[in-house]
């Protein structure tokens, strides 16, 4: 790894302000720091040692960076700590993904049931890498290199939704729009087209589509993401809906409940859904 400054940034992520796994990473910081030093290193040694510069070891030490599994590998390795810096790698491997990502993890995580409807772009959680990795590139103003990763990391992290046990409930409705814009090209259309397929097979997951040509449409106001929990609450929220904004409230949750339905009913049974995606692929 480069020792110069483009080298300095590239590994890691920098840690979010206000953000609570600040602690988490100050603790490594400082875990670090003491091994460093009980070596008798200074921070520009320690870093030619392990192939970073200076100015990245000491914003790791400040808990100011988050910093990749290989860092942690040689800082482990350069400074004999056997394994007690490396173990840090599964805490700072959540620590990297952005605290708005993590919270909306939590909160599928807890989920019994999630109904979902994509208007724009396909759901996240069946996007594959490939097609998420297009659209973060495409963002603008433009993501960095790290930041595209880091984001694309998260999403996929997220879909471990799908091999949880016991299963959620899943309900999905994309738009036909999401399904034949061909971002990324045709390879990485197909293998998402494709992707839509294996999930649609899984017992517990509904994919539908709403065509283009349906005459009545219930989410004209935007996409819906609504769920629902073992306890009985839920969280919804709507782009056209409530400013935007998350809601608890059961009177809210249940107008999103009731445009979802409609949306639904208006949209390609989940048989039918499939069929329609296998002839886009086929038409790929």
């Amino acid at each position: 790894m480069s020792t110069d400054g483009e080298g300095v940034d590239e590994s890691g992520w920098d840690v979010e302000p206000g953000d609570e796994i600040a602690s988490v990473v100050e603790a490594l910081g400082h875990q670090q720091k003491r091994w460093r030093v009980a070596a008798g290193l200074s921070a520009g040694e320690f870093g030619e040692a392990i192939g970073y510069g200076e100015d990245l070891v000491r914003k790791v030490e400040r808990g100011a960076r988050i910093p990749r599994p290989e860092y942690l590998d040689a800082a482990d390795r350069v400074l004999k700590a056997n394994g007690f810096i490396s173990a840090m790698k599964e805490e700072m491997a959540k620590a990297r993904y952005p605290k708005r990502v993590r919270e909306l993890a939590k909160l599928e995580e807890r989920a019994v049931e999630m109904c979902l409807y994509g208007v724009q772009s396909i759901h996240g959680l069946l996007q594959t890498k490939e097609h998420a990795q297009v659209l973060f590139e495409m963002r603008r103003p433009a993501y960095s290199r790290d930041e595209v990763e880091r984001v694309v990391a998260a999403r996929m992290a997220r879909q471990s939704v799908f091999e949880r046990t016991p299963p959620p409930e899943l309900s999905f409705v994309q738009e036909e729009q999401t399904l034949r814009r061909p971002l990324g090209g045709t390879m990485v259309r197909r293998r998402q087209l494709e992707r839509l397929l294996e999930v649609g097979q899984l017992r517990n997951v509904e994919i539908q589509v709403m065509p283009m040509d349906c005459m009545e449409h219930a989410g004209i106001d935007g996409g819906i993401e609504l769920l629902k929990f073992g306890d009985g609450t839920a969280v919804g929220r709507s782009e056209g809906a409530f400013n935007g904004r998350p809601v608890f409230d059961p009177k809210q949750i249940r107008i999103l409940e009731l445009r979802y339905g409609i949306i639904r009913a208006q949209a390609l049974t989940p048989r039918h859904s499939l069929a329609f995606i296998e002839q886009l692929l086929g038409e790929t």
